[in-house]
């Protein structure tokens, strides 16, 4: 999975916690940090210590990937500039005028 936030890293942890049958306190306890603490970065808390974070991730077994990013546009860097893909489905959904 490619993580492009802090809530995707908390997801990942959460989703892990979760197929190893731990709950937040075990988790915690196994890492050395507070249960608030795991509850947080499950959130995607965005300044968690980066040494806590792979404490973390050792105790759920699981492997952190550093690649670069393609080169080449990737989609725009503009959020605005995003489709809305709800606007696209509206569009779909309206009665075809004849000409």
């Amino acid at each position: 999975m490619r993580l492009r936030n802090e809530q995707d890293l908390g997801f990942v942890i959460r989703d892990r916690r979760k197929q190893l049958g731990m709950d937040q306190a075990s988790l915690a306890a196994r890492a050395g940090v507070s249960r608030q603490w795991i509850i947080e970065v499950e959130r995607g808390k965005p300044r968690a210590e980066v040494g806590l974070i792979l404490r973390i991730l050792r105790v759920l077994d699981i492997t952190l990937l550093a690649e670069e990013e393609p080169v080449g546009p990737s989609g725009p860097e503009d959020p605005t500039e995003w489709i809305n893909i709800d606007i696209v489905v509206d569009e779909c959904r309206k009665p075809q005028e004849e000409d």
